[in-house]
């Protein structure tokens, strides 16, 4: 048994110090929990190092072909507090018989350990999903096409908002992602971290009052497919698609036809304002002053979309580069 409390003195996974009685902890799962799961200790130790920088002290790392839920007590019929996305982080708090007590951004709650990596298991994960990215300091950081001031600007990124690093910083660049487009900033004016994904509120994901019917459920639909592929071309929700796929996808279930194209899509229904937008409105963005992307308005100032192959189907705040337009295509 000292042998056991060793081993996880040594680990920094584990707050032992968070339980002031040790027995306790011990006895009810949590060391079991952790003996389970550890192999080899020099292995664990190195691989926690190489995700210090994702902020957590002891891992969880969501397991699931869709979306984890996260509910509000450790209950099949418990409240709905998030969603995790696969391969979303968090932090392990504790656990209650069969679910696993933790918090992801800003949710807090509780999510069954069947669909949760933690100990050895969730750091090798984490060393293969953690992405770095880079977080605006200052609004209107221009996204150009080359690593020079004079190269033509593809998108202007809003402060706080994030892109993923391609490559480190390299003569006082960074070359980033954005949705499909590559592009460099400046890294004066950027942050740069490595972060895996985290759980989204079910607030975060609420509606104005007012929208129609149609348009909630169609959100709702649209987001049980986060996390899902990117595919080139694709407009199977499950087995991959593009942005415009995407979006063709959802509307078409609710009876709408539109176009495979981001650009096309942008000359249907009719111009709205952000002040205006409705959840299941279309938002445009642009490379070189041509449509090229395109996602769906789900109110509370984010967007839903198909991003890129190295993220999938994710939510993004709507502003998260430079809008070119915004379309209704629902009449109501």
């Amino acid at each position: 048994m000292l042998g056991a409390i060793a081993i996880a003195m040594a680990i920094p996974c584990m707050r032992v110090e968070a339980h002031a009685n040790m027995q306790e902890y011990i006895t009810t799962g949590g060391m079991a929990d952790v003996m389970d799961e550890y192999h080899e200790k020099t292995e664990y130790v190195d691989a926690i190092a190489d995700v210090e920088g994702c902020g957590y002290k002891c891992l969880g790392i969501a397991n699931v072909d869709n979306h984890l839920n996260v509910r509000e007590t450790p209950a099949e019929d418990g409240k709905l507090v998030g969603k995790m996305s696969n391969n979303a982080g968090c932090e392990v708090l504790g656990r209650e018989g069969d679910w696993i007590h933790i918090k992801s951004g800003k949710v807090e709650g509780y999510c069954h350990k069947d669909f949760l990596l933690t100990g050895q298991r969730a750091i090798k994960r984490a060393q293969s999903c953690v992405v770095k990215e880079a977080i605006a300091t200052e609004g209107g950081l221009r996204v150009r096409q080359e690593p020079n001031t004079d190269s033509e600007i593809l998108t202007v990124m809003g402060e706080g908002e994030s892109v993923e690093v391609l490559e480190d910083e390299s003569e006082g660049w960074i070359k980033v992602l954005v949705d499909e487009d590559e592009g460099y900033i400046s890294a004066e004016y950027a942050e740069v971290k490595e972060e895996l994904d985290t759980a989204v509120t079910m607030t975060e994901l609420m509606y104005g009052e007012g929208v129609s019917d149609v348009r909630v459920d169609m959100c709702q639909y649209a987001k049980q497919f986060i996390g899902n592929r990117y595919v080139w071309g694709g407009t199977s929700l499950t087995k991959g698609a593009d942005c415009s796929g995407f979006v063709l996808s959802i509307y078409a279930k609710y009876g709408y036809s539109l176009p495979h194209s981001s650009r096309a899509q942008s000359q249907m229904g009719k111009k709205v304002s952000l002040s205006e937008a409705k959840p299941g409105d279309l938002v445009f963005y642009s490379k070189g002053g041509h449509v090229n992307h395109v996602a769906m308005y789900i109110g509370g100032g984010q967007v839903i979309h198909a991003s890129n192959p190295r993220t999938g189907i994710r939510v993004s705040a709507v502003g998260y580069r430079s809008i070119t337009t915004i379309r209704r295509i629902i009449n109501d």
